[in-house]
C-alpha cells in the first residue's frame, strides 16, 4: 500500500498559512484594539466640534469672534466651488516646495560638513546656531530689503525654517554614530569614503528622518508668517484678506488647510521612515 504525499503536504501548507489558531486569535484582538483606539482618538475632537456648534447656536459664541461650524463648512464648499481656495492652495504648495528644496539641501549639506569635520563644525556650527535663535517676524524687514517684496522673501523664510532642523539632526546622527560599527567597517578594509557611505550615513538616518518631520511643520509655520504679513495670492493672503472683512469663516477654513498640509506632510515622512528605517527591524 502506498500513502501519497500530496494531500500531507497540502495540509502543512494550509496551516502554515494560517499560523496557529493561538496566534490568529491574538492577532484579532489586536486589530480590534488598534481600532477601538482609533476610534477613541475621535471623541474630544467631535466633542469640541459639538461644543463650538451649541455655543455659536445659543449666542455664547457671537459670529464677530468665531463663526458656526457649519458656516465654516458652507464657506469653504462655497470657496472650492468659484476656485479661490484651490488658487490659493497651489501657490502656497508652490512656494513650500521651492523653500523645502532649497532648505533641505542647506540643512544637510551643512549638517555633513560639520558632523564630519571638527575644522567643519568649528567654522560652521557658530554662526548656524546664531542665526537659527532669530525669529522670523525679525527677519522679514531685512529681507523685503534684500528680495523685495515678491516670493524670494516667503521661499527665503521657508528656506531657513526647513534648514535649522535638518542640520541640528544631521550634524547630530553623525556625531552619535555607533564607534564600534566604524572601527569594525576599518577594520575590515573599508575606506574612508566605504564607512561614511555604509555605516555613518545609515546610522545617521533615524535622527535626519526625525528632523525632516520638524522641518516640514516649520515649513508651513514660516510660509504662514510670510504669507499673512505681504502676499498677493496664497492661503495667507485668502486668511488676511478675511480678517480686513472680518470673515472669521474664512480664516478658520484657511488654518484648517493649512493644519490638514502639515498632517499631511507629516503623515508622507512616517510612511518614508517606515521604509527607510525597515532594515533595523531585521
Amino acid at each position: 500500500m502506498s500513502i501519497s504525499t500530496t494531500g500531507v503536504l497540502t495540509r502543512a501548507r494550509n496551516t502554515e498559512a494560517d499560523g496557529p489558531p493561538a496566534r490568529r486569535k491574538r492577532s484579532g484582538v489586536s486589530t480590534i484594539s488598534l481600532r477601538r483606539s482609533s476610534l477613541r482618538r475621535w471623541i474630544s475632537p467631535l466633542v469640541l466640534v459639538a461644543v463650538w456648534q451649541l455655543a455659536s447656536s445659543t449666542g455664547v459664541l457671537p459670529p464677530e469672534k468665531l463663526s458656526a461650524p457649519w458656516t465654516v463648512v458652507t464657506s469653504a464648499v462655497e470657496l472650492v466651488r468659484t476656485g479661490e481656495l484651490g488658487t490659493a492652495f497651489v501657490v502656497s504648495l508652490g512656494r513650500v516646495g521651492a523653500g523645502f528644496a532649497i532648505g533641505a539641501v542647506v540643512g544637510v549639506l551643512l549638517g555633513i560638513v560639520a558632523g564630519l569635520s571638527r575644522w567643519g563644525e568649528a567654522l560652521v556650527d557658530p554662526p548656524v546656531q546664531m542665526l537659527r535663535t532669530l525669529p522670523f517676524l525679525g527677519l522679514i524687514p531685512l529681507f523685503i530689503l534684500w528680495f523685495g517684496i515678491g516670493e524670494e522673501t516667503k521661499i527665503v523664510l521657508v528656506a531657513l525654517g526647513v534648514a535649522f532642523p535638518l542640520y541640528l539632526n544631521v550634524h547630530s546622527g553623525i556625531r552619535t554614530a555607533d564607534a564600534r560599527l566604524v572601527e569594525a567597517a576599518r577594520a575590515l578594509g573599508f575606506t574612508r569614503g566605504e564607512r561614511l557611505w555604509h555605516v555613518v550615513l545609515p546610522g545617521a538616518l533615524p535622527q535626519a528622518l526625525v528632523g525632516l518631520r520638524q522641518s516640514l511643520g516649520l515649513a508651513w509655520l514660516a510660509l504662514i508668517v510670510g504669507e499673512t504679513v505681504n502676499a498677493d495670492a496664497g492661503l495667507g493672503y485668502l486668511i488676511n484678506n478675511a480678517r480686513e472683512f472680518l470673515r472669521t469663516d474664512v480664516v478658520v477654513v484657511g488654518l484648517i488647510v493649512y493644519a490638514i498640509l502639515g498632517l499631511a506632510t507629516d503623515a508622507l515622512v512616517r510612511v518614508l521612515e517606515r521604509r527607510a528605517l525597515r532594515w533595523l527591524a531585521r
